[in-house]
């Protein structure tokens, strides 16, 4: 059997947004129950020369919509990093996954044959579009969703590894 690029991709990247969609209602949930402001919580960190939350998820959002992009060869929407709270990086989130849902499989899956261009800090790399996806962008996006996870986690919100799963698909009990 052999996967696509965009098999392999899209239905993960849109998956485990979900995913941490359900682990942001958690926090929301938390907030309220313990009388915390939103917005420290989009605010927190691990350590503090980690990323906050906040910025944990709008680096997941920007891997997943610009490693798609490049690889089906579009323009990537472009958001401003502005959310402060946890709505607004649920919103992000579905506008990611939004995103995602509307490009075009066999642009994706085109990607996988050509030289794929991206900034790296203040350099621009460069890889074949499959190493691209596999060894760079899909690595770097759940390195972010578990940093994003921890912090929570770290904060006190009760959240565990289904939460972090979200809904597998054709997970079921062996007949």
């Amino acid at each position: 059997m052999t996967l696509s690029l965009s098999e392999i991709s899209v239905p993960v990247f849109v998956r485990t947004l979900e995913a941490l969609s359900g682990v942001l209602d958690k926090a929301a949930g938390h907030c309220a129950a313990k009388k915390i402001d939103p917005a420290v919580m989009a605010a927190t960190r691990l350590i503090p020369d980690m990323f906050a939350l906040s910025r944990q998820v709008q680096i997941a959002c920007d891997f997943a919509k610009n490693a798609t992009a490049r690889l089906a060869g579009v323009e990537a929407p472009r958001f401003e990093d502005d959310e402060t709270t946890l709505d607004q990086l649920k919103a992000r989130i579905a506008k990611t996954a939004d995103f995602l849902r509307n490009v075009d499989a066999a642009a994706i899956d085109a990607g996988g044959s050509r030289q794929i261009v991206f900034p790296v800090g203040p350099n621009k790399m460069q890889m074949g579009g499959t190493n691209y996806l596999v060894h760079f962008a899909m690595p770097n996006f759940h390195f972010h969703i578990v940093a994003a996870y921890a912090i929570l986690r770290a904060a006190g919100v009760e959240i565990g590894k289904r939460d972090f799963m979200g809904a597998v698909p054709d997970f079921k009990p062996a007949a």
